[in-house]
């Protein structure tokens, strides 16, 4: 990496920190250079204008999702396992400070149309489409019902994850853990080959 790169990446990664507590919309160039010590010139060098610096910031929240939830669960064997540990990763990532990006950034863009909104919705697709991917490996492996749909099991997780988000975050109730891992075992007991439900 150039200098250049890695002073953009350090900006990047400071200005998700602040995102993921602040909200993208709160994120601007002159907050950006008080927290980073550099110039509002230099960063708008880098950005060019809030707008771009906001999908940056998605762009950068789904390059750490990736390395943080996505990478370590594909070291799992196929099927039910890695299920499980997208579970867990997930579950890791919504209880840092600030909650779930995501969910916090598709409840801030979901009515302002543009290229950060856009940018989101590109992130939580490819998100949804890797959930509905494990599920149907989970069906080759022979873990799942040949009739789980994946598309409904992915629509379920993430609605699981989203509850999670809200009662972690805005309820703060102190059960929300211990229900979320009880709704996840819900989901795959009802998806399993041989279910205790059936």
């Amino acid at each position: 990496m150039s200098k250049g790169e890695l002073t953009r990446q350090a900006i990047l990664t400071r200005a998700f920190e602040l995102a993921r507590t602040i909200g993208v919309s709160a994120l601007s160039i002159g907050r950006l250079a008080e927290e980073t010590g550099l110039s509002k010139s230099g960063l708008f060098a880098h950005f060019g204008s809030k707008e771009a610096l906001e999908v940056a910031v998605v762009e950068e929240a789904q390059r750490q999702f990736v390395q943080a939830v996505l990478v370590p669960a594909l070291r799992e064997a196929r099927g039910e396992p890695r299920v499980r540990a997208l579970f867990e990763s997930w579950m890791c990532w919504g209880q840092q400070q600030g909650g779930c990006f995501f969910v916090g950034a598709s409840a801030e863009l979901d009515d302002r149309p543009g290229p950060p909104r856009d940018a989101l919705v590109r992130a939580w697709k490819d998100w949804i489409d890797e959930l509905a991917k494990a599920a149907r490996i989970a069906i080759q492996e022979r873990h799942f019902r040949a009739d789980v749909d994946p598309e409904q099991f992915a629509f379920e997780l993430y609605s699981i994850m989203v509850g999670a988000h809200a009662f972690l975050q805005f309820v703060r109730d102190s059960d929300a853990i211990d229900r979320t891992r009880r709704a996840f075992e819900r989901l795959l007991d009802d998806a399993r080959v041989t279910s205790r439900r059936r």
